[in-house]
Order: structure tokens, then sequence, then C-alpha cells
């Protein structure tokens, strides 16, 4: 990651005419605290619920993928204060698809002054460019995101032109409620997960999730900052093997931040997927129920998911049946980039 010399002021023609409004690009490691303020600022309006911190930014921004951010982010101020920035990146999918994302975060006392469209508009002039270096190898459409209870967002992007094309739940489990059976396939058995499991661990998912909707295959810093996340514990993990190969996962981790904030014990079972040689025999079942054991035997009274509700596997009436209900929608919007 390079770094300026001095800051780039970014002068855009349809900026609206705010007193003490400017714009400029990333000044590296010392907008972080900015990027915590303005996303915490943020989230209650939204009713979004998050616990970020500066070291969990600085993990992400350590190893970021098909994004250079002193090229690819753009900072508001009002006389100086941050009120908002975005940030956009791209990805190919594994059909082939090329996904130009822009997101972004927006103070409530400066929304609906234009500031955001603003700069969305900008992203996606940037996009542009960085579409004219790829080759014309398959569709390519602009993306970004948006909780349900997020209207500012989601009447920006449909505004511009974006449409729902991909529903997600977040789902929650009581742990008071009693455990379905969910005996392990034969042959198969959960071990302890050792450091030198890690990598195999990691590959196998990759493998499995090769079915999903948007896949994208992972990159070496997707690996490092996935080991580097505040909340990586393998020790949480329920790893299925058949052998020496892993057969299934769920990648169990706790957010102690978010608990504390939020005065719960929620436990989260997610990265939850089987290999295709392994399934059809309930073993995803199992290893959830499993894991929802082990959080009960944690102290914890909850455990959280989030999944793509039009999966073709199924998790959808899977995590039902095991008493997962849904609490929060996500909906993930595109636009053909003409």
């Amino acid at each position: 990651m390079s770094t300026p010399k001095t800051t780039k002021i970014i002068n855009l023609s349809d900026a609206p005419d705010i007193p003490g409004l400017t714009f400029r690009a990333f000044r590296g490691e010392e907008d972080y605290p900015h990027m915590l303020a303005v996303i915490e600022g943020s989230k209650d309006v939204d009713g979004v619920e998050r616990s970020s911190t500066v070291e969990e930014i600085t993990n992400t921004y350590r190893h970021l993928t098909n994004c250079d951010p002193y090229q690819d982010m753009l900072f508001a101020e009002i006389d100086g204060e941050v009120v908002a920035y975005n940030r956009l990146f791209w990805e190919q999918e594994q059909d082939g698809k090329r996904i130009y994302t822009v997101f972004g975060f927006l103070l409530p006392a400066w929304r609906r002054k234009g500031i955001g469209s603003t700069m969305l508009r900008y992203g996606e002039r940037r996009l542009r460019q960085v579409a004219a270096g790829h080759p014309p190898d398959g569709p390519r459409f602009f993306q970004s995101w948006a909780q349900k209870t997020e209207q500012g967002v989601i009447a920006l992007l449909e505004g511009q032109g974006y449409k729902p094309v991909r529903w997600n739940y977040e789902m929650v489990r009581d742990l008071s409620e009693p455990f379905p059976e969910a005996p392990m396939p034969p042959g198969l058995e959960v071990r302890p997960t050792k450091p030198e499991h890690v990598r195999a661990v990691w590959e196998a998912a990759g493998e499995a999730f090769q079915d999903h909707w948007g896949y994208v295959p992972p990159t070496e810093d997707n690996f490092q900052e996935w080991k580097d996340d505040p909340t990586f514990n393998p020790g949480l993990w329920k790893i299925a093997w058949d052998g020496d190969q892993v057969a299934g996962m769920v990648q169990n981790f706790v957010n102690r931040n978010e608990n504390e904030e939020y005065e719960r014990q929620r436990g989260y079972t997610e990265g939850i997927c089987v290999r295709r040689p392994w399934r059809k025999r309930g073993l995803a079942r199992s290893l959830i129920v499993q894991s929802m054991q082990m959080f009960k035997g944690m102290g914890m009274t909850e455990t959280a998911l989030g999944v793509d509700t039009q999966n073709l596997s199924g998790a959808l009436n899977l995590y039902q049946s095991v008493g997962y209900r849904q609490v929060k929608t996500f909906f993930i919007y595109r636009k053909l980039m003409e």
C-alpha cells in the first residue's frame, strides 16, 4: 500500500452547496479512528448491531484485495470533520461475472442533503475507470448492500437504479430450548483443531463454498485476514474428519465486544459447510447441534448465523429445523454497468 506525501483534495462538480463541505482521499492509518466514529455514529439510527474496533479496521485494511485505498476511497468533511466515507473494490466470480462494489457510511445529521448520492456517483465513475483496465470477458455489475432497516441507504441505491438481487437473513437460536437429535454420520469424527490443521480447514471451506451464489475464489490475503481477525478461535470450531480428510465444519466464534455492548451472551455458528462427498448425510445438522451444545456449556444463551435465503442446498430449512428464527433481513443490490 503506497502512502501519498500530501492529502489529495477531490473537487466534485456535482457536489451539493453546503458550507464547509470538502472531499478528500484516504490519509492512511490516521483515518481509522475517523472511520470508526462514522460507523459508530450511524449504526443506532440504522438499526444495525455492530461493535467495530480500530483493531478490526486495521486488520481489514492490511489485507485488502483489488483495492488501493489511496485511489479507491472518498472522504467527506464539514469544516475539517469527517462526516462520511466510502470505499470500492472489485471481484470476479467463478462464473465470469465481474462485480464492482461501492459501500460507505454517512452520519445521520448530514443525510438527505446530496452528499451520499454525490459520493455514490463518484464511486461509480472510479469503478468504471478500474473496469476499463479489465478484459471484456463477462457481464459487469455495480454492487452494494443494505440491511432492511437502513432506509436511507435503500432509498439512495434504488434512486440510482440499483435493484435487490439476493436476500440474506440473520437468524438467532435460543439455547434454553431443547436440542434436536442429530447423530454424527458413521465413520466421521470431530477432533480438536490443531495449528497444522488450519490451512486444510481453509482449503476445504473454499472447495465447499464453490457451489454458493456469488462465489469468488479466495486469495492468500483473505487467508491472512481470516487468521488475524480478533474473533478467530479454532478452539471453538467443530471440524468433522473422515480419516485425514476434512468432511465438513462449523467455524464457531464469539464476538466479546459485541456481547458486552448489547448485554448478551451470543455465540456465532458461522462458516457452516460440507464438502460434496459427505453431503445429504446429516453432517451439517450434527455439527450445528454440537456447536449449540458447546456454547450452552460455555454459558451462552443464544447462537446466531447468517444465511442466503435462496441457497440451493436448503440451508434455510436446515437452520429453521434446528430452531433458528429470522431476526434481520439484508439485501444485496446490483446494477448493470453499461
